[in-house]
């Protein structure tokens, strides 16, 4: 299983590559957007990477499903293996020229998360891992932080997900709890930064599953948690929370004390 995944973490970096330099090609040009019926802007470059993560993953794997945020889901009946793509996590991003964007791909098998890889095309920073492969940031072995206690944490948020009604609450507990705080713009580096050591927790709701795919291999590999508010590893709702396992208990206790006041 492990050498198997590995080969499938290694397609899975080299396309992920692939897609961000064909975004690369159309960032900071002006790219026109279009805007799709939930008001959220797309661009060629969306839809270019996309096509190549899927003709790339048809003729590697014809019988695996693939579903991504443009195009939908494509899968067979009976596959036991589906793809999940972003072609750009952070269009809004990408239209104004800021680097934080990112190409997201995920591998389920039998229903689990089993990899994952985010690339930072215009930052030149990949971060990928598989079940029992470890978490990488290229090349380098990354973990979590060793932080303990949220007073000396640095907490993240989607500040355009979070600041509503009994989110804001959640948003405001762990705020007051927190050393430093950061309300986000949404894209994939918070997520990253959880994995990687540069922050303790990050928080978030609203998020479709290309919204998401990679970080539960990318954070658990990084000995971390990712999963609901409830501690749920296996996110069958919109709200997820990214955080250290040492961590854990003290996030979901404040999450858990504002759900029984809901």
């Amino acid at each position: 299983m492990k050498d198997t995944l590995k080969n499938y973490l290694d397609f899975a970096v080299e396309t992920a590559f692939l897609a961000g330099r064909v975004t690369l090609g159309y960032f900071q040009s002006g790219v026109r957007q279009d805007y799709k019926e939930d008001d959220t802007p797309v661009t060629i470059a969306d839809r270019m990477s996309e096509e190549l993560i899927r003709k790339r993953i048809e003729s590697t794997f014809p019988d695996h499903a693939v579903i991504g945020e443009e195009y939908g889901d494509s899968g067979r009946d009976r596959a036991t293996h589906r793809w999940i793509i972003d072609p750009i996590d952070g269009t809004k991003s990408f239209i104004r020229d800021i680097p934080l964007y990112a190409v997201l791909l995920g591998l389920e098998i039998e229903g689990n998360l089993e990899l994952g890889v985010v690339n930072f095309p215009a930052l030149g920073e990949i971060y990928y891992a598989a079940t029992g492969c470890g978490s990488w940031w290229n090349g380098r072995r990354i973990k979590v932080s060793p932080i303990s206690t949220l007073e000396r944490g640095y907490f993240f948020y989607d500040a355009a997900h979070c600041t509503l009604t009994q989110k804001g609450e959640a948003v405001e507990k762990i705020k007051k709890s927190a050393y430093h705080t950061c309300g986000w713009g949404g894209d994939a580096y918070a997520f990253i930064l959880v994995a990687s050591g540069r922050a303790e927790v990050m928080l978030d709701s609203h998020l479709k599953l290309w919204d998401y795919a990679p970080y539960p291999a990318i954070l658990r590999e990084a000995g971390g948690y990712f999963g609901d508010w409830s501690g749920n590893t296996t996110i069958s709702g919109e709200e997820v929370v990214a955080t250290s396992q040492q961590l854990l208990p003290e996030v979901l206790a404040l999450l858990k004390e504002l759900k029984s006041q809901m």
